[in-house]
């Protein structure tokens, strides 16, 4: 019995060791996606057929709506360290609904490029419209990735799965999350001034 608690503890402690490292190393091969991504984008604005446009506004909002997720997190996990389980929750939540508001201002942002005239693929389409929407697009599937850790967070962190002593998972999910802010706060300003 006292040995397999110690087995039990020793892969805990591996498990520790390892979740942290193997994260960073996912981010930097998505990090080298993005920027192989406007690598190309930069080269493709050489053709004559290139069309510079304003980001649509719904990008804008969506830009605050994750900076404050962010914030919110950073808050909850501080409390959460604090033991001020209520508010660390409340925050956590608060982090999740921004998550999906920012999706959803993509979306509306994705609707605004259609309604003047800009399109991802076919006829009407532009190559500069088709990348910006198409990167958009990724970074998008990584924030629901992102929205999925977050309800395993919250929920895990309702079964008082998270102690101010313990609290990988929740910081695994943070590290992801802060990530896709930083993330789209590049490709927003990339975008802004790349054009």
């Amino acid at each position: 019995m006292i040995q397999e608690q110690i087995v039990k503890e020793e892969l805990l402690v591996a498990k520790k060791k390892s979740a942290k490292p193997m994260l960073w190393v996912s981010m930097i091969s998505m990090t080298m996606f993005f920027a192989g991504l406007t690598s190309a984008y930069v080269i493709s604005m050489k053709r004559d057929d290139w069309v510079s446009f304003d980001l649509p506004s719904a990008f804008y909002v969506s830009t605050f709506l994750i900076i404050a997720s962010s914030i919110a997190l950073f808050l909850s996990q501080k409390f959460l360290k604090n033991n001020k389980r209520q508010l660390s929750l409340i925050l956590l939540v608060v982090t999740f609904l921004l998550g999906i508001g920012f999706v959803w201002q993509q979306y509306v942002g994705f609707n605004q490029l259609k309604s003047i005239g800009l399109f991802f693929t076919g006829p009407e389409s532009t190559v500069s419209t088709s990348f910006i929407i198409g990167i958009t697009f990724m970074h998008v599937l990584h924030v629901l990735a992102g929205v999925f850790v977050l309800l395993v967070v919250i929920y895990n962190h309702f079964k008082y799965k998270y102690k101010s002593d313990n609290m990988l998972g929740f910081e695994l999910g943070a590290i992801f999350w802060h990530f896709v802010d930083i993330l789209w706060i590049y490709l927003f300003f990339f975008f802004y001034f790349i054009r």
